[in-house]
């Protein structure tokens, strides 16, 4: 293992040195070994609203997420985070485990309505105080944390003058940052402004499936051209301050093949994939709007809400990115399939249990996909699997997890062998958790919850996890 990157299949002998007699014993002493850099972050993820709970302590003010899991048929079982995995009160045991597993880097959001509970008045200095010590605890433990500033509890305050299409809640997001930015330079280094910005404007605005709930496409794009607005603004107030580190933005990305080779369900992919990535992206790295979706949206009565000096702002350079990658699709045109009329077709590939498809080949050909904008830093700040094994005999034995990991983690090898700067890898999630409109029945944890009696469990894929991150290797059996 000399070289900081290699891949090796190796034959192991036994430990006394005896002949191997059967093909079979030979095939179970073939591995390959998958090593990666030294300097690779191992971590995991999570969100505020998912795991904190105490939604009523702490000086917390009320979220849109508080609202909408408190509106009828919008979250499975009427669920919501007011308890979730009690991490606001737990995170000392929750520090612990992360320790155990041997994460470096631990992903987190901080939740604004704990900060400035009605959005742009007053600073709540307990809220502060909880995150200091939080952090303080990460640090003592050996773990670089690595924050979020938005990961979409925004205070209903602010929804209920506008929201994101409103400008008052682009400047209320930068005084926030730069709260945050003030009391934390010095102790955080990784710095992201929003998690799935197509997730905030499309999939909570235009399909209504998360909170707020809205289904108009002209408020989806007021919504995501707000958002980017507000992370220039914090970008540049960021370089502004002086703040230690590095700043970035963290989009959930797709990969979308063509069902055919018509030029229909090429361009339906090209849309599924753009309106991820280059809707977000293009305006940061190159100052502009993908102009094919641009006209796309004009079709269908919608426009951007461009101010003078908007796209300067947005354009502000950033340090790295985030990727969240979970699964791709085969799409085909589809005129009935929604405003981009793209339609992923169902080909028989085995699914998680929340129904996306496994298929870590999309992970490798999107990186290359992104290698357009540059060969910027980037960490893999989600992945991961819904598998909803529970408890028999005091273990959760979730092999398909663990499957799920071993493919995507050698994809990601072969991305670093390619050259491509991949920094990072963290796992979602640390432990199972509220999944939003899905309430608690959907696990992606390596670390499974009981969320009656709160107890936390480790997984077999917690446990193999932890031996990837002590080794720096995977291991494949051949």
């Amino acid at each position: 293992m000399e070289s900081c990157l290699t891949c090796t299949t190796l034959l192991l002998m036994n430990d006394v040195g005896s002949t191997i007699r059967t093909s079979s014993e030979l095939e179970d002493l073939i591995m390959t070994i998958f090593q990666f850099p030294q300097d690779f972050r191992w971590g995991t993820a999570t969100a505020s609203y998912q795991i904190e709970g105490a939604a009523q302590e702490g000086g917390r003010g009320v979220s849109i997420w508080d609202t909408f899991a408190r509106t009828p048929g919008k979250v499975f079982n009427g669920d919501n985070g007011d308890v979730a995995c009690d991490s606001y009160h737990r995170y000392e045991e929750d520090i612990a485990l992360m320790k155990k597993l041997g994460i470096n880097t631990y992903r987190f959001s901080i939740a604004w309505p704990r900060i400035i509970p009605d959005g742009d008045g007053e600073i709540n200095r307990e809220g502060l105080d909880f995150y200091h010590r939080f952090v303080d605890a990460l640090l003592d433990a050996g773990i670089e944390p690595f924050l979020t500033l938005y990961h979409w509890d925004l205070p209903q305050t602010l929804e209920d003058d506008g929201g994101w299409g409103n400008r008052r809640t682009v400047d209320a997001f930068v005084k926030y940052a730069e709260v945050i930015f003030k009391e934390f330079s010095g102790k955080i280094n990784f710095w992201l402004t929003f998690n799935e910005p197509w997730c905030i404007a499309f999939l909570s605005n235009m399909l209504g499936i998360h909170a707020p709930g809205n289904k108009d496409v002209q408020t989806a794009i007021n919504v995501a051209h707000g958002l980017l607005v507000a992370h220039g603004k914090a970008v540049q107030s960021f370089r502004r301050m002086g703040i230690t580190g590095q700043i970035g933005i963290a989009p959930n990305v797709c990969w979308a093949e063509p069902y055919s080779k018509s030029a229909e369900d090429q361009a339906a992919c090209d849309r599924s994939i753009a309106l991820n990535t280059d809707w977000f992206l293009d305006p940061i790295y190159k100052g502009s709007y993908p102009q094919f979706l641009v006209d796309w949206f004009a079709e269908a009565g919608a426009t951007v809400p461009i101010q003078d000096g908007d796209m300067e702002i947005i354009s502000e350079p950033i340090d790295l990115l985030g990727i969240n990658y979970y699964t791709m699709g085969i799409n085909r045109h589809n005129p009935e399939a929604g405003v981009l009329q793209s339609e992923e077709m169902n080909m028989g590939l085995i699914k998680t249990d929340i129904g996306w498809p496994v298929e870590s080949r999309g992970l490798y050909e999107f990186m290359h996909y992104l290698q357009k904008y540059g060969n910027v830093d980037v960490y893999i700040t989600e992945n991961g699997a819904c598998i909803n094994d529970d408890l028999e005999n005091g273990k959760i034995n979730d092999d398909r997890r663990i499957s799920y990991y071993e493919q995507h983690l050698a994809q990601i090898h072969r991305i670093i062998n390619d050259g491509i700067n991949l920094k990072g890898y963290m796992a979602w999630s640390l432990m199972d958790n509220y999944e939003w409109a899905e309430g608690y029945r959907m696990r992606f944890g390596l670390v499974h919850v009981d969320f009656r009696s709160l107890v936390r469990t480790p997984k077999e894929s917690f446990y193999w996890y932890q031996n990837v991150i002590k080794n720096n290797w995977l291991e494949i059996r051949n």
